[in-house]
């Protein structure tokens, strides 16, 4: 089976493809430090359309590939508009947050529409890097990927399963022990810590060098959407800890991670996260910031403390409007990740 020739017709339209990269250069310009800027304001809403598919994705990962693709080609006039961004994205989300989990040994279960996962029981420090090549997930992964590829569509985004970060990671598979291990045995903490993120570090390579960087986009593609060349991890964990010990711990295996990608990439925080400001500020590939919820309350803070360079992605929430984040007089540094008049509600 493959998608029909109307959809590949329209999914490889070179009208909507220069549409969608005339979004990405103004995401560009945002993206350029000080007064390299064009004079327009950059502040617009980012929504995109993700595939719906129809088939098990953990079963039958190519006709789900295929599912999305047709519903895509079907919504393709969510890009025909010029006041919002709406990116026509493929996302394959399996196991959600414990997407990563699963791979290292954890046992993951699925309850009530959400994935969660048993701690393991092994001590802190003996952590073992998985054998990809007998791995279920990334076969499944693999397949979805190579599904996507053999389509042939160019216009379509494709985002990542949630590879997250190496101290998310940590957290998902020690809970708080992981945070007193960096206290009493940091070399454990820090070894287990490592293999984590050597293990994400390789995943994106991979996507890197197999997906086209105009149609890669890390996860949730449609609402975090950056230009071509970007990555992402997750910072939500960083929560839990205080300036030191991420400084100490996590942000070299951050920083990391994001020069994997050619431009660098975004930090996704949704807690309360502004005593790492000094340290983000530091972080040589550390591009944007993605804030919603409690994170965005603290908006006007990240822009002062954090550098020129660094762009911030705002979910518009309850502890911060589209209005207020706009008064903050920061425009040429925001991109709302939602629509202008009618926001989408988190």
């Amino acid at each position: 089976m493959a998608i029909s020739s109307k959809a590949r017709e329209i999914l490889n339209r070179k009208d909507l493809i220069e549409r969608r990269d005339s979004w990405f250069n103004k995401m560009q310009d945002v993206f350029t430090p000080g007064e390299k800027r064009q004079a327009q304001e950059y502040v617009y809403g980012v929504n995109g359309i993700t595939g719906i598919g129809k088939h098990d994705l953990y079963t039958e990962p190519e006709l789900w590939v295929e599912d999305c693709l047709e519903d895509l080609a079907e919504r393709y006039l969510a890009l025909e508009n010029d006041v919002y961004f709406r990116p026509l994205c493929v996302e394959y989300f399996i196991y959600g947050v414990h997407y990563i989990d699963k791979m290292m040994g954890a046992k993951v279960w699925h309850q009530d529409g959400q994935w969660y996962n048993d701690y393991l029981t092994s001590p802190i420090g003996n952590l073992k890097y998985p054998d990809l090549e007998k791995d279920e997930v990334w076969s499944l992964t693999k397949r979805a990927t190579k599904a996507f590829l053999d389509a042939d569509v160019a216009l379509p985004l494709f985002g990542l399963p949630t590879i997250a970060s190496a101290l998310n990671i940590a957290v998902n598979l020690y809970g708080a022990e992981i945070l007193v291990e960096m206290l009493e045995n940091p070399d454990a903490a820090k070894k287990d810590l490592n293999t984590i993120n050597d293990l994400l570090c390789n995943l994106h390579k991979y996507f890197i060098d197999t997906v086209p960087l105009k149609q890669l986009q890390p996860v949730i593609s449609w609402n975090r959407t950056q230009p071509p060349g970007y990555g992402q991890l997750c910072g939500c964990s960083t929560h839990l800890l205080s300036a030191s010990l991420y400084e100490e711990f996590i942000a070299p295996l951050d920083d990391k991670l994001l020069s994997v990608y050619p431009n660098g990439g975004m930090i996704h925080l949704c807690g309360a996260h502004k005593q790492h400001l000094e340290v983000f500020s530091k972080m040589k590939h550390l591009k944007a910031i993605q804030v919603n919820d409690r994170a965005a309350a603290d908006l006007d803070e990240y822009f002062t403390k954090l550098r020129d360079d660094q762009v911030i992605y705002l979910n518009p929430c309850k502890e911060m409007s589209i209005e207020d984040a706009i008064k903050t007089n920061h425009n040429k540094r925001l991109i709302i990740a939602s629509d202008l008049k009618n926001p989408v509600k988190y």
